[in-house]
């Protein structure tokens, strides 16, 4: 079983690394694309990637010092400690302890513009790019052209060495789409979370990315490898909805608390 996520914006390097990190797989290919973010000005940023002109000249200084790294140092540390944001809120991966790590590390994957897919414990340097910029390259014009299969291949070597068909879906279609049309054994579920607004249950994208951390976390605290479990998740208030559930959507309403 592997859990894909998106990753995030928001970047923390003050976290603690934890112990046994490892190194990206695809650093030659990240060590490609940051050659080609090198040659484009703050400004050539900023128009491609719909920046402000300070978060363009940030991300401008961080191409040029980035290097591949395969180490810890203050500006190089685990992906799932470093990423913040709503997934990761609920995802709270710093208070995971060692055998959830080693669970994480097995069954959990970040997919990424710049490293195409991550290890929790995969150590990475400050970035930004998402997997839907139109970053043109020798292999086409976008960063799907760009990886190709190999992210899918990647996965798919890992769902083998498991021997398990189940790839559960808790990232944005964004970054979903970089693994292209999975192979028919391949039993892939795409949980779908709604909360309660105005008269009806819907999804809010805010807790909805909360709710795929919040998943992700409780797949790893009770060691979840079967989908049959899946309908047993019911952290913060969510519930399965058979009714509203398909084989490949299983659908979690939040209860509406009265006051």
């Amino acid at each position: 079983m592997l859990i894909v996520l998106s990753p995030a914006k928001t970047l923390d390097y003050s976290v603690d690394p934890k112990s046994n990190h490892t190194a990206p797989q695809f650093l030659s290919q990240s060590s490609n694309l940051i050659k080609n973010l090198k040659d484009k000005e703050p400004k050539d940023i900023a128009s491609l990637m719909g920046l402000s002109d300070k978060l363009a000249t940030l991300n401008f200084d961080r191409y040029q010092s980035w290097k591949a790294s395969k180490t810890v140092s203050n500006d190089s540390k685990p992906s799932m400690m470093v990423f913040k944001g709503d997934v990761y809120q609920g995802l709270d991966a710093e208070s995971l302890n060692n055998k959830q790590i080693k669970f994480a590390q097995k069954h959990l994957r970040i997919l990424s513009g710049l490293y195409g897919i991550l290890r929790p414990m995969d150590v990475i340097k400050p970035y930004r790019l998402e997997m839907g910029t139109k970053l043109e390259t020798s292999k086409g014009k976008n960063l799907y052209d760009f990886w190709g299969d190999a992210i899918q291949k990647n996965v798919l070597k890992d769902l083998e060495s498991q021997r398990s068909d189940l790839l559960i879906n808790l990232a944005s279609k964004e970054y979903f789409t970089v693994l292209g049309k999975m192979p028919e054994h391949i039993n892939v579920v795409s949980p779908v979370f709604k909360d309660y607004k105005n008269g009806k249950h819907k999804i809010i994208s805010f807790y909805a990315k909360r709710a795929r951390g919040l998943m992700a976390r409780w797949i790893i605290e009770n060691n979840i490898k079967d989908f049959e479990k899946l309908s047993k998740f019911n952290i913060d208030g969510y519930y399965f909805s058979k009714a509203e559930s398909t084989v490949t959507e299983p659908v979690f309403f939040k209860r509406l608390v009265l006051n």
